[in-house]
């Protein structure tokens, strides 16, 4: 088989347009240059969402970089909060330790504005229904109330701006047996 029997036989519309550039030069370059226009512009709007998905990482890096960090220092939080719920009435009345109970007290209150400054926020679960994005149910009570609800919270949840940080461990409802 020849050369010509080649082209003409593998397929035919390349044969019609290859005739057709021979007949026609001017509309085979206009042809190439449209389809040069639409690769450019396929390029460009490449870049342009590569330019934009580089710009979303780099702001979320930023907004997100203390999630590690604040994950370790809410068990200071956690330890800080248990320490101030385990004293005593007798001696936070006892005026030898009051100055040491204010003091803890104070250094919580900094803490939990160093929170809200860095978006960093509690999770409300107290007698809300359990919401399983920021919730994680430990164990079912039987209650009174309307089964789901949360009607305990073993450790305090966190958000750090529109993320979950740690999710609050929670006792739901259930219907007494």
């Amino acid at each position: 088989m020849s050369d010509e029997e080649l082209k003409n036989d593998a397929h035919p519309e390349d044969a019609s347009a290859e005739a057709e550039a021979a007949s026609d030069p001017l509309g085979a370059l206009l042809g190439e240059l449209e389809e040069a226009r639409q690769q450019i512009l396929y390029a460009q709007a490449e870049t342009q969402n590569v330019r934009r998905r580089l710009e979303k990482d780099a702001q979320d890096a930023r907004a997100y970089a203390a999630t590690n960090f604040a994950r370790d220092v809410l068990s200071v939080a956690d330890n800080l909060t248990r320490a101030l719920d385990a004293i005593p009435a007798a001696m936070r009345e006892d005026d030898g330790s009051k100055g040491l109970i204010i003091g803890l007290e104070a250094t919580q209150r900094e803490l939990m504005s160093v929170f809200e400054r860095n978006g960093i926020t509690r999770i409300a679960a107290m007698g809300l229904p359990l919401d399983p994005n920021q919730h994680q149910a430990m164990v079912e009570l039987p209650s009174d109330v309307e089964p789901g609800t949360i009607v305990q919270e073993m450790q305090a949840g966190y958000m750090i701006k529109d993320r979950l940080l740690r999710p609050a461990l929670v006792a739901v409802a259930k219907k007494p047996e």
